[in-house]
């Protein structure tokens, strides 16, 4: 088989694949190592497909740091968790890009995949209506199934036509910088919306400090004018990142990512299927999405395994694997959307953050949640979100109009979202 894109979806991808035996021939058009705009951020459930594949350690001694530590702040609201690995099989880590991809296309090659680097794809084979292998410059590579790993602007999505939908219209635009010499290193993500701004910082690989500062996308012209002075100056609207910063030196320039929206995409056809950010998107704010490639590179595998190699069918297999993607990312997908929403942090939602915080049961639920282990709507019961209402009406009764507002808007996109949980293919189908 072939595998298109060599990332954090289709190296691993095709390392598990190479594991169990089956021939593959994973293609990109990068040289490596090579930068790519994503988060840095790989949760618990992400770094546990790399410890049962066996890339974990060499990750870790490229330099991908651990992180044992959240930080919460939403406006006057606070929240600090420690994550157990006992708990969760692993912590999270950290590490950027330009390493992490290096070392899982060495994985991918040294498991026996075939590695083909600087060898971008043309053109799909199509044989009877089935696609039937890939067009390079070097020539013809054949497979029994091409997969697209190959991310957000898919050529593979663009040549099957590959329908979008759960579309999300971006909320913000992000910008961040890498910085040494930071005097506190410890192992924390710091999340935090504030004044309009979300951020995420937290230390990453070869000693390096990451700080993402993230404005509303309505205001992308204005902040790319002059990305330098108006990146310092969101810095300065949170004082707790400003202090860790205090005396460090920024390296490169400031990375930015204004040109996307959320979507799941079409996942499989006849002979080809869609893995990583080629099949689905969100919002980047609570860091999910190299987690998602791993986890979702781990069940295709199966898939393809089942299929290909076992006595399954492989187009029933791949329509059940993208069942199961479907239904365990659809949550995941609109909360990350309106995490990522622009606006100020609504009161309900930062009295939400509050009343977590003080209940140590519902911090570990928060940290599942990121997880995975639970969906969003085992958190954000609608309990908790009236309880949460209540308490602010009687602290702030003034806000009553604008909560009206906000649980009419909540009430319209759930409408909108549910009428969304099945793509038109998977309609009466079961998980």
């Amino acid at each position: 088989m072939a595998i298109v894109g060599a990332r954090c979806a289709g190296s691993p991808l095709a390392a598990i694949l190479a594991q169990r035996g089956l021939r593959v021939c994973v293609l990109d058009k990068a040289r490596f190592p090579s930068e790519t705009l994503s988060t840095h951020v790989i949760q618990p459930s992400g770094v546990a497909v790399l410890k049962r594949h066996g890339m974990l350690d060499a990750i870790l001694a490229a330099g991908a740091v651990t992180l044992s530590k959240l930080t919460l702040v939403a406006e006057g609201a606070r929240l600090d968790a420690q994550i157990d690995p006992e708990d969760f099989g692993a912590t999270s880590i950290s590490t950027r890009r330009v390493t992490l991809d290096q070392v899982l296309v060495e994985e991918a090659a040294r498991a026996g995949a075939e590695v083909r680097t600087e060898t971008p794809v043309s053109g799909l084979i199509w044989e009877d209506g089935q696609v039937a292998g890939v067009e390079t410059p070097s020539g013809e590579v054949r497979a029994r199934l091409v997969v697209g790993a190959d991310g957000l602007r898919s050529k593979v999505a663009g040549l099957v036509e590959a329908g979008e939908y759960r579309v999300a219209p971006p909320g913000r635009m992000f910008a961040w910088g890498y910085f040494e010499g930071v005097g506190n290193m410890e192992d924390r993500l710091r999340l935090a919306s504030l004044q309009g701004l979300t951020f995420a910082a937290s230390p990453t690989d070869a000693g390096l400090y990451m700080a993402a500062v993230c404005p509303p996308m309505s205001d992308r012209d204005r902040f790319l004018a002059d990305r330098e002075r108006n990146y310092e100056d969101g810095i300065a609207v949170w004082p707790e990142l400003a202090d860790v910063l205090t005396g460090a030196t920024r390296v490169g320039p400031i990375r930015v990512m204004s040109n996307w929206h959320g979507y799941f995409r079409q996942a499989a056809g006849p002979g080809w299927a869609l893995v990583g950010d080629a099949g689905h998107f969100k919002d980047p704010s609570p860091a999910q999405g190299i987690r998602d490639a791993l986890r979702h590179s781990e069940r295709l595998a199966e898939a393809i395994e089942a299929g290909l190699g076992g006595t399954g069918d492989i187009d029933e297999e791949l329509r059940r694997w993208w069942r199961w993607r479907d239904n365990e990312g659809f949550e995941m997908h609109w909360f990350a959307t309106d995490m990522g929403t622009s606006g100020l942090t609504t009161p309900i939602a930062t009295q939400i953050v509050r009343d977590i915080a003080d209940d140590p049961a519902a911090v570990e639920q928060f940290l599942r949640m990121l997880n995975r282990d639970i969906q969003p709507s085992e958190l954000f019961t609608a309990g908790r979100i009236g309880k949460a209402a209540l308490r602010v009406v009687l602290r702030q009764p003034a806000k009553i109009p604008a909560m009206l507002r906000e649980a009419a808007r909540e009430a319209i996109n759930e409408v909108r979202r549910s009428r969304q949980r099945h793509h038109p293919l998977l309609k009466g189908s079961s998980a």
